[in-house]
């Protein structure tokens, strides 16, 4: 927890209960479901939280906005960004039922009401549209971006200063990926946003609307 506030100011009283019990719930139900790397655990603030918070440095998202996580997982990057964006809906999207379990009943856990939960695959999803998908590590940007695409709204009335887009994060080398899916994204290195060494060699990539 010293490395959120480390880097962030603004949380409140409540946010930074519900940051602190993260840990312990996602450690309690590893030993059920393992939803996260156990290896992570241990630096579970660096590796997961604060990586998810990336895109709270960069974007601001308004209440009325709606945010789509495709692929999930165990909740990130939307649980932490529920828990700085209280007000903002998170519509969380997995494949695997069991990890959606968890997520519901974590962020039933500490209090969030701005997360709701959906076992499909993305290609299944039907008359839903969102002003911004989010996505950690999940497929080739080509992949994201057509699975994207069709349930993104074309105009954001809610923040007319960030059109709508594909926020994801990721690592590695990405010339040749960012180059076969035809994407002309913007580029953040993480490690610029936080230097930690853990950070290198990790992005933030947001392709708009178009």
């Amino acid at each position: 927890m010293e490395l959120i506030e480390k880097y962030f100011t603004e949380f409140s009283k409540e946010q930074l209960l519900q940051l602190s019990l993260l840990k312990e719930l996602y450690t309690d139900w590893n030993e059920k479901i393992n939803v996260i790397s156990r290896k992570d655990i241990d630096n579970f603030y660096l590796h997961h939280v604060l990586h998810s918070l990336t895109i709270a440095t960069q974007f601001e998202f308004t209440p009325s906005t709606q945010i789509m996580d495709l692929g999930c997982g165990g909740g990130f990057p939307s649980i932490p960004l529920a828990i700085f964006f209280p007000e903002t809906s998170f519509y969380l999207v997995d494949s695997i039922n069991k990890k959606l379990k968890v997520v519901q009943e974590i962020s039933n856990t500490v209090g969030l009401k701005n997360i709701t939960t959906h076992h499909t695959r993305v290609e299944d999803i039907k008359n839903k549209k969102f002003d911004v998908v989010i996505s950690r590590a999940v497929a080739p940007l080509k992949d994201l971006w057509r699975w994207s695409k069709p349930l993104i709204k074309k105009t954001n009335n809610t923040n007319p200063s960030i059109p709508n887009g594909l926020i994801c994060l990721k690592g590695g080398d990405l010339t040749q990926e960012i180059q076969e899916s035809g994407c002309k994204p913007f580029v953040w290195e993480v490690d610029t946003i936080f230097p930690e060494e853990y950070f290198k060699d990790k992005f933030m990539l947001y392709q708009p609307y178009k």
